[in-house]
């Protein structure tokens, strides 16, 4: 009986029931009832201890499956499809261990190493903190923590996410299909999905900066191969001359300042006349010593008895110390002995740049045999009256047409059989040659001998161009005024180099012959053609050009490659800004272009009269006031703001002045161009690059062969 009512007080408890039985009634009536009510009790109590043995036992079984599950713990998840319904509804009566007060012991270590506990009441924790498992571990064996990534994985986890697939939900629900999943509160769920997407960017990001740094190191080392010079045949090892042994030239360069000293020290003792043998024991020796040095660059070159040289004349220049040493008299001698090597080295420097010009403006036998041969043979074999072929191609502006001014037969034939050599449809080239009197049978009879395969060349003299006189050209009637004559031959003061190298190159007969300037009356000559590309007669063509006439030059007249480099040729190098006709209207900074290799278009040309801007300027610098001699000067104002810049790889400039040019460059263009005094024609020209024009010279030619140009 008694158990019987603590069950029932324990149910009551269970169900929250806190009051107290009703009182039975006393009454006569009642006994009846309260004895049947007496018995309904004890089958009731007898029920009830049944069902609570049933039920424990199905709570023993329920622990045992619980603690079964603990031993393999399952991460909870907020998947709707592994909730069983009736379970939460057989659970709801248990509560959260969130809303039980547990104690927490809590274990730690203090700063003296010993181990610490207290208790934590669970009702004093922050409502961000998770309920887990205690066997929830990581693999490493390590209690996850709050601040750790798993209690964050609900919804990111790419097994377990909003977007799993179908299988894995089935799945998830074959495994758990009882287990409950705890609550994840908003804020922290928000906070989660921005560290994971900012974790997202900043992967992207540094993915991102990885390529950029991948990108500019390639570029980096790309440029830094276009720049390498392969044209300098040096040393590409420890033993170049970057790292040469400073000392490699120890030996010559003592000896070099020995017979320094001697000198200075041999002219104080001439001075004296008491010391005549030491005199002449110093200059012995400093004959011996530079007849030991020679021409030697480095130690490895001097002579074997260069150093025993030097030790006799350290001997003797310290006996000279002893007995001449003067620091004021010996300081007076080599400040006049600097001077003296100053003054020597500016008059080579002049006679050199001198001879330079005469080399490059002379025109070398072979090409003076050639020309002359050529002649002979044009009139012997009666060739003045021929009448020319093709003359239907002259003036069809459907076909590619070139036109070349020059006097140099043997240059302008390279330029012709390189142009043709690369093109695919020869016959839709035309040249048009133009030269002076002296040179046209020459010219006319090489063409005749030597025709282009499939291509057009007419040949004419600059003398047949009547309407070109003193009267319509400014150029051509200042080119025979006195004073051009004083500047350019020095009539009334005698041969000297004074003025300096800078007025040199504007002597050069180039400047008075008027093919230099005939590449402004473009139109005058060629009247019915539409486009036509200049080309001087010291450029080589290594591709095919016929892509030229395909670009849309914008409406400009000129179509030309720049050359201005940072600073380097740009306006102010050519024109005198310091002249307000100059100052006002062009800008100084303004990129320069080369002539060599442009292409012109004639209808823009006549239709914004350039012809007429280049007189008008011309006249204007009569007096040479705005820019020296030349055509290029004329050519950037007569054509600013109307050039149409082309890709640097269409020409390529510097072969006849710049040994250091890029040799893929070189390789990579489609006209170099030897501008400068070094042409490849003459002994001036630099090595490395003369085999780009000489491939183009036809050796086995007869013509040649009697001249010895193929010996060049």
């Amino acid at each position: 009986m008694t158990g019987g009512w603590v069950m029932i007080e324990a149910n009551r408890k269970a169900r929250g029931d806190t009051g107290r039985l009703p009182a039975f009634s006393r009454h006569p009536d009642a006994i009846v009832t309260r004895r049947l009510l007496c018995c309904f009790t004890k089958v009731y109590l007898f029920c009830t201890v049944m069902v609570h043995i049933a039920l424990v036992s199905s709570k023993v079984s329920d622990v045992s499956a619980d603690q079964t599950k603990l031993r393999n713990p399952v991460s909870l998840y907020a998947c709707s499809e592994c909730i069983d319904r009736k379970m939460l509804s057989s659970t709801g009566s248990e509560a959260h261990p969130d809303d039980k007060v547990i104690d927490i012991i809590v274990t730690y270590s203090d700063a003296l190493g010993a181990v610490r506990a207290t208790r934590v009441k669970s009702e004093n924790l922050s409502k961000f903190w998770v309920w887990k498992s205690p066997t929830e571990v990581n693999i490493d064996g390590n209690e996850s923590s709050k601040g750790s990534e798993d209690p964050l994985q609900l919804g990111t986890n790419s097994k377990y996410s909003n977007h799993h697939t179908k299988e894995d939900v089935s799945q998830c629900a074959d495994i758990m299909p009882h287990q409950q999943p705890y609550m994840v509160h908003p804020m922290k769920l928000k906070r989660k999905l921005t560290r994971q997407r900012r974790r997202e960017q900043r992967a992207a990001d540094l993915i991102r900066q990885d390529k950029e740094s991948d990108n500019q190191m390639q570029n980096a080392a790309i440029e830094r191969a276009q720049k390498l010079d392969t044209t300098i045949n040096g040393k590409f090892n420890i033993r170049r001359k970057e790292y040469e042994n400073p000392n490699s030239g120890s030996i010559l360069k003592l000896m070099r300042d020995q017979i320094i000293m001697a000198r200075a020290y041999a002219t104080i003792a001439k001075a004296k006349k008491s010391n005549s043998s030491l005199y002449d024991s110093l200059m012995k020796h400093s004959r011996d010593s530079q007849l030991a040095i020679g021409d030697a660059s480095s130690d490895a070159e001097l002579l074997p008895s260069a150093l025993e040289r030097a030790k006799e004349m350290g001997h003797t220049l310290s006996t000279a110390k002893d007995q001449l040493h003067d620091c004021i008299s010996l300081a007076r001698k080599l400040r006049v002995m600097l001077q003296s090597s100053e003054t020597s080295v500016n008059q080579l420097k002049k006679k050199s740049a001198f001879l330079i010009q005469l080399a490059a403006k002379t025109v070398p036998r072979p090409l003076h045999c050639l020309a002359l041969l050529l002649t002979m043979d044009y009139h012997l074999r009666g060739y003045e009256g021929i009448e020319f072929s093709n003359k239907e191609k002259l003036e069809n502006p459907l076909l590619y047409h070139y036109a070349i001014f020059s006097d140099n037969v043997l240059a302008t034939s390279v330029v012709i059989n390189s142009t043709v050599l690369h093109t695919k449809e020869p016959e839709m080239h035309v040249f048009h040659v133009v030269t002076d009197k002296l040179n046209f049978a020459a010219m006319k009879m090489w063409f005749i001998a030597n025709p282009p395969a499939g291509s057009t060349v007419q040949v004419e003299s600059i003398d047949n161009f009547t309407w070109l006189n003193t009267s319509y050209c400014p150029v051509l009637r200042q080119l025979e005024s006195a004073r051009m004559i004083e500047y350019y031959f020095k009539a009334h003061h005698t041969a000297s180099l004074s003025s300096g190298t800078d007025n040199l190159k504007y002597r050069n007969p180039k400047y008075l012959s008027m093919l230099n300037h005939l590449r402004f009356y473009l139109p005058e000559i060629y009247p019915k053609l539409n486009k036509i590309l200049f080309l001087d007669d010291d450029i080589v063509v290594q591709k095919d050009l016929t892509p030229l006439w395909s670009i849309n030059l914008g409406g400009m007249v000129n179509g030309a490659v720049e050359t201005c480099k940072e600073s380097f040729h740009r306006f102010d190098k050519y024109l005198n800004f310091s002249n307000p006709k100059i100052s006002e209207n062009f800008d100084p900074n303004a990129c320069g272009w080369a002539f060599g290799m442009n292409l012109f278009d004639l209808m823009e040309w006549r239709r914004r009269n350039i012809t007429g801007i280049y007189h008008r300027w011309q006249d204007m610098n009569e007096e040479r006031t705005l820019w020296k001699l030349g055509t290029l000067p004329p050519g950037l104002i007569t054509f600013y703001n109307m050039t149409h810049p082309l890709d640097r790889k269409w020409h390529v400039l510097g072969l006849g002045y710049d040994p250091a040019l890029n040799k893929t460059e070189i390789e990579n263009a489609a006209v170099v161009h030897y501008n400068g005094n070094y042409k490849p024609w003459l002994d001036l020209a630099i090595t490395k690059y003369r085999t780009y024009w000489s491939r183009h010279v036809i050796n086995s030619n007869p013509y040649l062969k009697i001249c010895n140009i193929n010996e060049r």
